[in-house]
């Protein structure tokens, strides 16, 4: 019976990844649109959101997280100043991008971008409902890295009691000032969090973008 139970989380997973990575781009963002995503394993000053399977949190303070997969960092911001200024964005595509698409969805706004890195590696770079998800990838790793940016950034939820206090602190006035989310796009300044004084070389991404 057990042998049964495993073989079928088993063929469950690799259905999964297989649908994924036969999808294009456009279906994995509309799917991420119309799920509803119940459990919200992961909570911080003022959001919660969902942490797929498989990805663990590095390192994290108020506003930023360092997420791991097997093989890749993911650098997220939440931009918890410009969800509490209701701040309004356009993005305009970048024809000459691997792929670039505005996102705007029940009013959450934003883009994703991918563009060559280096070699067979790309930069991805998702801002979505006041969020921001970077990754450096291999080629045939993006639509997997793509369904779970969308699957952290989509599912977002604000505490706007919390938000609203938090505004009120020396914190907030300290971070209103550190970064943009809105500032444009593939800029070498955004993923500097990651090079705190608290992060050693060991916990840094080969991948990581200066």
């Amino acid at each position: 019976m057990k042998k049964v139970f495993l073989l079928g989380i088993i063929m469950f997973l690799f259905t999964s990844c297989t649908s994924i990575n036969n999808s294009d781009i456009d279906t994995i963002i509309n799917n991420s649109f119309n799920s509803s995503v119940k459990t919200l394993n992961t909570s911080k000053k003022g959001y919660r959101y969902y942490l797929p399977k498989g990805l663990v949190i590095k390192n994290s303070d108020s506003y930023n997280e360092v997420i791991s997969s097997e093989k890749y960092t993911f650098y997220l911001y939440v931009d918890l100043v410009s969800y509490f200024n209701k701040t309004d964005f356009t993005y305009k595509e970048n024809k000459d991008a691997y792929y670039s698409l505005e996102l705007n969805n029940n009013g959450k706004k934003g883009y994703i971008e991918i563009n060559n890195y280096k070699n067979d590696k790309y930069l991805i770079e998702i801002m979505y409902n006041y969020a921001k998800i970077e990754v450096v990838v291999m080629m045939n790793d993006i639509n997997i890295s793509v369904a779970n940016a969308m699957a952290i950034l989509s599912s977002i939820t604000y505490n706007d009691n919390v938000i609203k206090n938090y505004m009120t602190t020396d914190e907030y006035r300290g971070a209103e000032e550190k970064f943009d989310i809105f500032e444009i796009v593939g800029s070498d300044n955004y993923l500097q969090f990651a090079d705190d004084e608290n992060d050693n070389e060991d916990n840094r991404d080969p991948d990581y973008i200066k």
